[in-house]
């Protein structure tokens, strides 16, 4: 080749698939893609939910209404332990404690009703 011939060209590099169509270029393949996709790209207009986006925005308010839940249920599991002791006593015959446990149900209802109503704008 130093006698003065032209150097062949070199083949374009094709990735080896047995499919021809996904040999080309990945800027044939995805048109839509161009070098400035991303922080350049001018369609690009939020890149994602804001400043401050998974930070509590009101701790005092959170701290409230998770206590208020953590109370509430503690007193639903413990309406479910009473309706077992209740259903347990009313069958084996004892309606004088499953009436008293009947009226403790009827009471933490009240409690969580009660517990409901404290705040109404925080429903």
């Amino acid at each position: 080749m130093t006698n003065g011939d032209p150097v062949p060209e070199r083949p374009a590099y094709r990735p080896g698939s047995a499919e021809p169509r996904l040999n080309r270029p990945v800027h044939e393949r995805y048109p839509q893609i161009r070098p400035t996709s991303g922080y350049g790209d001018p369609r690009i207009r939020h890149t994602g939910p804001g400043p401050g986006a998974g930070t509590e925005q009101e701790p005092e308010r959170s701290s409230k209404l998770s206590a208020r839940l953590a109370l509430a249920l503690t007193v639903v599991i413990g309406q479910l332990w009473g309706l077992t002791i209740v259903v347990d006593e009313w069958m084996s015959g004892d309606t004088g404690t499953a009436w008293w446990g009947a009226g403790f149900l009827v009471l933490s209802f009240l409690v969580v009703l009660g517990l409901w109503a404290l705040d109404p704008k925080d429903r």
